[in-house]
């Protein structure tokens, strides 16, 4: 199994980085990895950088890790999203990126293009794209007793 001390989870706040942050939260815990949070904005207009800036630091602190072993650390860059994530995975010495993909295809990624697809390319690291949530578990008792509902309610129909 690969060491992995280091973890790079690069967020655009969305619902599939949500998800993927889950799984990067999950991974440090159980490797004892640092925790490495990035988002890269766009360069904003002068006026309204700082705005913009404090904005999004703010929601980029409040991503915390649910278990409070787990080293998070939070970086804002500027710049090309899929430039900056492939640097800071370099300048950091990632061992693992866990990044969200919204799963484009066809035409919408040929126009778009995708940083997701970018990263995985040109990583140095390994990649872990994240696109759905992972199912909720379930003790066995619990799941089996659901069924049972299920079939009772069935049958009295």
């Amino acid at each position: 199994m690969l060491p992995i001390q280091t973890i790079l989870h690069p967020t655009d706040f969305s619902e599939r980085s949500g998800y993927a942050f889950q799984l990067a939260c999950s991974l440090a815990r159980d490797r004892g990895a640092r925790l490495i949070v990035l988002h890269a904005m766009p360069v904003p207009l002068v006026q309204e950088k700082r705005l913009y800036r404090e904005e999004i630091e703010g929601e980029l602190n409040r991503l915390g890790a649910p278990d409070p072993q787990v080293r998070v650390e939070h970086r804002l860059e500027e710049g090309d999203p899929a430039t900056q994530i492939l640097r800071v995975a370099q300048e950091t010495d990632c061992d693992l990126i866990v990044m969200g993909s919204h799963g484009r295809t066809g035409l919408d990624r040929l126009l778009m293009g995708s940083v997701a697809e970018q990263v995985v390319r040109r990583a140095s690291c390994a990649v872990l794209t994240v696109k759905a949530p992972f199912p909720q578990l379930q003790p066995a008792g619990a799941l089996a007793l659901e069924e049972a509902h299920k079939t009772v309610d069935a049958t009295k129909t």
